[in-house]
């Protein structure tokens, strides 16, 4: 199971999406998630509207290649129309396709990274039964607003059609966590290389799926 930090690995609220939670994010190697944004045309990252002194994107991605190379991005896009942008950067610091995937773009964005050639991951939750672009998506991100819909068996699946999906963490949506991760560490899925789990408790995480940031 790889293990993605929420925001980044961060001890206190204030510090998600902080250049204190990626470094400690990598340093542990641990995979990350963010989220990308755009104010006065230059790319930040920011989850909500940004309002001025958020951290640059220039900034996000010279800590990744400082403190985290080879490590999986989730680039969570919150604005249309940051392909051309974003897609500079990628190449700028030299980050493969490999190493990071866009997604939660509206699907009409969505196109324009696929048309780049960026990987782009599709989603599915109880409100989005039949993933958009599936048969061009990198991958799947798989959410549970109201409910843990999914299991080893629905996971399965998936990882057959998509070979690579991410599963949200129930405590991102404020219910407990341990039923879900407690059923997929009761399967041999957690040893699937596509796997991913987005969570705010990474170590945890570690501790229960033996996971890192690169492989299960």
């Amino acid at each position: 199971m790889i293990v993605l930090s929420h925001r980044g690995y961060w001890k206190e609220p204030a510090e998600k999406n902080t250049e204190a939670a990626f470094v400690r994010s990598f340093a542990l190697g641990f995979g990350t998630e963010t989220d990308f944004r755009d104010r006065d045309g230059k790319l930040v990252i920011s989850h909500d509207m940004p309002r001025g002194g958020e951290m640059t994107a220039e900034t996000f991605f010279s800590l990744y290649v400082q403190h985290g190379r080879g490590l999986p991005l989730a680039l969570n896009i919150k604005a249309d129309g940051l392909q051309s942008e974003l897609q500079a950067l990628v190449a700028q610091y030299e980050i493969p396709s490999s190493d990071y995937f866009v997604f939660d773009m509206a699907v009409p964005d969505a196109l324009g990274y696929l048309r780049r050639e960026m990987p782009a991951f599709t989603r599915k939750s109880e409100l989005e039964p039949e993933p958009a672009f599936a048969d061009k998506a990198a991958g799947v991100w798989i959410d549970g607003f109201f409910g843990d819909w999914f299991g080893p068996r629905e996971l399965e699946t998936l990882l057959r059609q998509f070979r690579r999906v991410c599963v949200v963490s129930p405590e991102l949506h404020g219910r407990p966590h341990r039923p879900l991760w407690d059923c997929l560490a009761g399967s041999a899925i957690i040893d699937q290389p596509g796997l991913m789990i987005c969570t705010d408790r990474p170590e945890e995480a570690r501790a229960v799926y033996g996971g890192t940031g690169v492989g299960g």
